[in-house]
């Protein structure tokens, strides 16, 4: 296998839902925050940076995983191909291409005003802890949830240079999102996780999983409800709620098997198309 195609294997650039999911929460951020009867010329742009800060950054963070996780990926039946537990890429070239692809994100990152900048910088440690903490507690994915959504914090401050109640709150509500869709990820790896001592929500919950989930989501859906509130957003955003609600509460959680491996990653899969979903809701809010 060529080294393109070891770094492509080893960032997942061929599953683009990971780095979509870090996507979503940014531009809808951006999308509540902006004055669309202004230049859009910016709202491009900006929506442009975010997709390429997302790129990199869960590119970076991938193969930061995979240094971490080397010896456990090595006994998990899903992960022990990866190129670096199987030992086709170095630990050391890792390590480079980890650091490029962070310095790449940070010439990204300059294009905003200094706020940004500096509140991108403060979180940096929080995008490489939930490797460790999957060893330490078993809400790892609590801490994913707070770094993949903190993207909605920095595009509400990339135009408005403040944080904001409304922004807090929808990305509170996000944090729940990811924590209900990564614990159903969780389910496909459950045995091997529990064999070598992995923690997760996916295995604190087992024995009840849906109404854990239902509480995680029921708190996203709510959030979202307190953002068209503090918006004055017109009836139809309300009304067009009832179709993210129906995506998390009778697609994903009404039927979920945890048992099958398939099942669990369509419903993780899912949140891609959910996150479109919201942004649409968030437009029609805004537009309409």
């Amino acid at each position: 296998m060529s080294q393109l195609n070891l770094f492509i294997e080893l960032t997942r650039l061929k599953k683009p839902i990971g780095f979509m999911l870090l996507f979503w929460p940014c531009i809808w951020g951006l999308t509540i925050v902006y004055d669309f009867n202004g230049d859009l010329k910016k709202y491009f742009f900006y929506s442009f940076l975010f997709l390429a800060g997302a790129i990199l950054m869960r590119s970076a963070g991938c193969i930061v995983n995979d240094i971490v996780d080397k010896n456990f990926d090595k006994k998990v039946e899903r992960t022990k191909n990866r190129p670096i537990a199987s030992g086709k890429v170095s630990v050391k070239l890792a390590l480079i291409y980890s650091i490029v692809l962070c310095g790449l994100a940070f010439l990204v990152l300059i294009n905003f005003n200094k706020f940004t900048i500096y509140m991108a910088l403060f979180s940096m440690p929080l995008a490489f802890t939930y490797p460790l903490m999957k060893r330490i507690t078993y809400w790892p994915q609590l801490f994913l949830g707070i770094t993949f959504n903190y993207g909605l914090v920095l595009a509400w401050i990339s135009i408005s240079n403040e944080v904001s109640l409304i922004a807090l709150v929808f990305y509170f509500g996000a944090i729940f999102w990811t924590l209900g869709y990564d614990t159903i990820y969780g389910f496909q790896d459950i045995k091997d996780d529990e064999i070598i001592g992995i923690k997760s929500t996916s295995i604190k919950f087992k024995n009840d999983p849906k109404k854990f989930l239902l509480f995680c989501y029921l708190v996203f859906v709510v959030s979202l409800i307190f953002v068209g509130l503090s918006m004055n957003f017109k009836l139809f955003y309300f009304m067009f709620l009832i179709i993210p609600a129906a995506q998390l509460f009778l697609f994903q959680i009404k039927n979920l098997n945890i048992s099958n491996t398939n099942d669990c990653l369509n419903k993780f899969k899912s949140n891609n198309f959910f996150g479109l979903i919201v942004l649409i809701n968030i437009f029609v809010g805004k537009l309409i």
